[in-house]
């Protein structure tokens, strides 16, 4: 690769990991950004004449990043339980179908298990604009989601995956689509326009594209802390389906790594034993010494324990005949710290946020007030 295509390559592979980092404070400028970057990367690599090897593959893993930290951002900022479990159920769901194609490489999988959770979640965001989540009921938010995966992603993925069509070809070929394609896009603006907009509710709000602030009961380091080393154990839930996020979103990333020379289940146990030995730091961090104010600050710690678990690691391997590739080992712990610093940041929030339900209408905090954001 030249010295060119390498640079192309780095700052499309970096903005395709820093654009993401915005969705906690930003929800929904972000990920269409992220969104927009994944259309589009493939689309630039071509203009400068580089073709990357393996590009389904590495697209489908960056995919997942991004959707990984959209789905810790909602345990942050989302304040309808019904919302949060119909997209629990849509990134795991999505999260496994990668996870599969990847194995198989068999691509109606892409169609059985549709991304429907990245547009559930900007639908959800675009709802809290001007409008308060948690007064939508479960029902509603069940038919948003059959909605978009019905009538919006099954086609695409078909489009996409199955059919393999681009859409620029596709025009060029049957220019007739163009003037059709134009008289439904009208249609649904005048919907939106003449239908829908007059029946929407009064907004709750003025319109606003940040992230609410966090609830008051757990605003702060010591709040967070104290949460935790009350409630969180290490073997939990919690804990599982961080397993599961982290330990999936490896082996798609490791199945584009070159030199890996894990099996699947080896790298998928691997990254497990990580993941729990991090829980087991951050009870004992929040019990003790109490962990950091700045997230900045707390993943550069967590970074160098884990890059400190990967030399030892080697070590470890080396003394029995073993091998550690450290290269790759090293990016996996930068993303297991990434994550589990956002996950062991945000997961708190959601669980005071929703300990107290069961007013159907909308959820209630601790104080039994139901969350609002800021008005600007």
């Amino acid at each position: 690769m030249s010295a060119q295509a390498t640079l192309l390559f780095v700052v499309v592979v970096g903005a395709r990991f820093a654009v993401p980092l915005f969705i906690p404070r930003y929800p929904l400028p972000a990920i269409v950004a992220a969104l927009v970057l994944d259309g589009v990367d493939q689309t630039i690599f071509q203009a400068f004449g580089y073709d990357p090897p393996g590009y389904q593959g590495y697209d489908k893993a960056m995919d997942m990043f991004y959707l990984s930290v959209a789905y810790l951002s909602a345990l942050r900022n989302w304040t309808s339980l019904p919302a949060m479990r119909v997209l629990r159920f849509l990134f795991f769901y999505r999260l496994a179908g990668v996870v599969l194609f990847e194995l198989t490489e068999w691509r109606p999988l892409l169609l059985i298990f549709p991304n429907t959770f990245e547009y559930f979640f900007i639908a959800y965001e675009i709802v809290r604009l001007g409008w308060d989540p948690a007064r939508v009921s479960m029902r509603r938010w069940v038919e948003t989601a059959a909605a978009i995966w019905i009538f919006v992603k099954l086609p695409q993925e078909w489009w996409i995956h199955v059919a393999q069509l681009d859409v620029t070809d596709t025009l060029a070929a049957y220019p007739w689509l163009i003037p059709i394609i134009a008289l439904v896009l009208a249609g649904a603006a005048a919907f939106g326009w003449f239908w829908l907009w007059p029946r929407l509710p009064q907004r709750a709000w003025s319109w606003h594209v940040a992230a609410d602030p966090l609830p008051v009961e757990i605003d702060t380091a010591a709040e967070r802390d104290q949460w935790i080393a009350a409630h969180w154990r290490v073997f939990s839930a919690a804990t599982a389906e961080k397993v599961a996020l982290i330990g999936f979103l490896c082996v798609i990333y490791g199945n584009v790594l070159p030199e890996r020379r894990s099996s699947h289940l080896e790298l998928f146990l691997g990254i497990a034993g990580f993941v729990v030995i991090n829980a087991l730091i951050s009870l004992s961090v929040a019990r003790r010494a109490g962990s950091l104010e700045s997230t900045v600050a707390a993943f550069g710690v967590r970074l160098l324990i884990n890059a400190g678990l990967v030399v030892a690691a080697d070590w470890l391997l080396r003394r029995f005949g073993g091998d550690l590739n450290t290269g790759i080992a090293l990016f996996f712990a930068v993303l297991i710290s990434l994550l589990v610093t956002l996950d062991d940041r945000f997961r708190p929030v959601s669980q005071v946020r929703f300990s107290d339900e069961p007013d159907p209408a909308g959820e209630v905090s601790r104080s039994g007030t139901p969350h609002r954001p800021a008005t600007s």
